[in-house]
């Protein structure tokens, strides 16, 4: 059995049990964690609660949980549109709708299964057997560039220059209003929204360092299209960024307009079409552009 214990801290004051495990451990369900509470399983300061038990600043919430079995991940002979490939990197163009890697529910059709058909065995295994090659990703719903590393060194490596921010990533996107600034720089931490936890928001108490540029390519009479650049690489960043100073993306109904004004758009416009790296074998500077996807093609012509 794995035990788990935590301590609440101020921001989830009042906040229910079920809710507030579920933010904090992504990878147990609400259902599953309702079902715990049920049987007595959850305890806080050493007494089993209600899921509806709202949770008070400095309560000591304990819970067991059998040991995890590990899904089998198989691979999938699924077509990839190849930027880029060698021995130690491989950069992949990926499509809309296509989720980056297994995770409950969810463990076929994704890229990581395409990923392991291709490249069969040579893979990293830093991030396990969920997560083989992936060491950053993209949205379901963003199209274009991410990176796949073959082997342990080349992932160690790519992680270092992801965490001193010297990987190149540009973004195309398609914004709500027209900015008036032909170009600007948000500096605004990003972390969990204090009222809805599965989204992310401008935090400046706990949120982390975040960093996008943006620069107008085109403007329309009611949208505007540009390039983001990326410092950083929070969760949902150029989403959450753009949304924060009033331009949310076009499509994005989480952090915009509930209803899309274009009802084939299944998600954001958010494309990243430039990767650049220091390669971690030769260090040699390799840079890739993914082709706007046709459905952004179409959506600018319309415009």
């Amino acid at each position: 059995m794995e035990l788990f214990r935590f301590q609440i801290t101020e921001e989830w004051e009042e906040e229910r049990i079920d809710r507030c495990i579920a933010a904090l451990i992504d990878s147990l369900s609400r259902s599953f964690i309702q079902k715990m509470i049920r049987e007595g399983r959850v305890c806080v300061n050493g007494q089993s609660v209600k899921a509806n038990y709202r949770v008070k600043t400095d309560d000591d919430v304990s819970f067991e949980l059998p040991p995890a079995q590990e899904p089998v991940i198989e691979p999938e002979n699924i077509p990839l549109d190849i930027l880029y490939e060698d021995a130690d990197v491989l950069v992949v163009n990926k499509p809309k709708g296509m989720v980056v890697h297994p995770a409950a529910g969810h463990y076929s059709g994704t890229l990581v299964n395409a990923v392991m058909f291709h490249c069969k065995n040579s893979l990293s295994g830093i991030n396990g057997v969920m997560r083989p090659g992936i060491v950053h990703r993209i949205d379901k719903d963003t199209t274009g560039s991410i990176l796949i590393c073959k082997n342990d060194l080349s992932h160690q490596e790519i992680a270092r220059q992801l965490k001193e921010h010297t990987i190149v990533r540009r973004y195309r996107a398609i914004v709500h209003g027209v900015l008036k600034e032909d170009e600007g720089c948000i500096n605004a931490p990003i972390g969990r929204d204090m009222k809805e936890r599965k989204k992310m928001a401008v935090n400046e108490k706990n949120g982390k360092e975040a960093v996008t540029h943006y620069r107008v390519l085109e403007r329309f009479s009611s949208y505007t299209y540009i390039e983001c650049r990326l410092e950083t690489g929070r969760t949902h960043q150029i989403r959450v960024h753009m949304a924060s100073i009033g331009h949310p993306l076009l499509g994005d109904c989480v952090y915009g307009p509930k209803k899309c004004p274009f009802s084939s758009l299944e998600g954001q416009t958010l494309h990243a079409m430039a990767l650049g790296f220091m390669h971690p074998v030769t260090g040699q500077y390799v840079e890739t552009c993914a082709p706007l996807p046709p459905y952004f093609e179409k959506l600018l012509t319309v415009l």
